[in-house]
C-alpha cells in the first residue's frame, strides 16, 4: 500500500436492545465466526478464557483469493460498555514482517456503542495497517491496480461487517 496510506472501513446500525446488552454480544470474540464468511473460528490464548486489556486471541481465516491463515489478536482498547478495540498481528510472518506489535498492527478492528434513542448506535470499523498484511501481497503483484485492489477488499469487508451487525442486532433484539 501507499506509504501512510491505511484504508478505513466502518459500518454502524440501530439496534433497539440497551448497550449492556449489545455489549455482551460484541466482546463475546466467537460471535462474529457465526456471521463473518471470512473469519472461521476464535479462541482464547494464553490461558485466557474472558475479555480483558491485553488479553490474547487467535483467528483462523479463510478467503478465496487470499487463502488460510492464521491471526493473533491483542485487545487494546475495552471500555465497558462503549468500545471494544484488538490489534491484528501475523506471528507466523505469513506476509514478510511477522508483524507482533500491537501498536503498529495488520489491522486493528473496533465496536463502537452509544445510546442512542431508545437503543444502541452499533459501529463496526477496521483500519488496515500499517504493517504488512495480503492487501500488500495483492498490490505487490499488480501495483498498477493498487486503487481497484483496495476498493475491492474494503467492499468484501465492508459486506462482512454489515452481515455481523446485522447478526448482533438479530440476537439482541430477539432477547428484548
Amino acid at each position: 500500500m501507499r506509504e501512510g496510506n491505511s484504508p478505513r472501513v466502518e459500518c454502524e446500525v440501530h439496534v433497539e436492545a440497551d448497550p449492556d446488552r449489545v455489549w455482551e454480544l460484541v466482546t463475546d470474540i466467537e460471535l462474529p465466526a457465526r456471521f463473518s464468511p471470512e473469519l472461521q473460528r476464535v479462541r482464547w490464548l494464553d490461558g485466557a478464557d474472558r475479555l480483558g486489556l491485553g488479553a490474547r486471541f487467535e483467528g483462523h481465516n479463510c478467503n478465496q483469493a487470499l487463502g488460510q491463515w492464521r491471526t493473533v489478536s491483542q485487545v487494546v482498547e475495552l471500555e465497558a460498555p462503549r468500545a471494544f478495540a484488538w490489534a491484528v498481528l501475523d506471528p507466523d510472518g505469513r506476509y514478510g514482517n511477522g508483524a507482533t506489535d500491537p501498536q503498529a498492527p495488520m489491522a486493528t478492528w473496533r465496536f463502537d456503542l452509544t445510546p442512542a434513542a431508545g437503543g444502541t448506535r452499533l459501529r463496526h470499523a477496521a483500519r488496515l495497517g500499517p504493517a504488512r498484511s495480503g492487501l500488500d501481497l495483492a498490490i505487490e503483484d499488480i501495483p498498477d491496480k493498487e486503487d481497484a485492489i483496495i476498493e475491492h477488499r474494503l467492499a468484501d469487508l465492508r459486506a462482512a461487517m454489515q452481515e455481523t451487525l446485522h447478526g448482533i442486532k438479530a440476537l439482541a433484539e430477539q432477547s428484548r
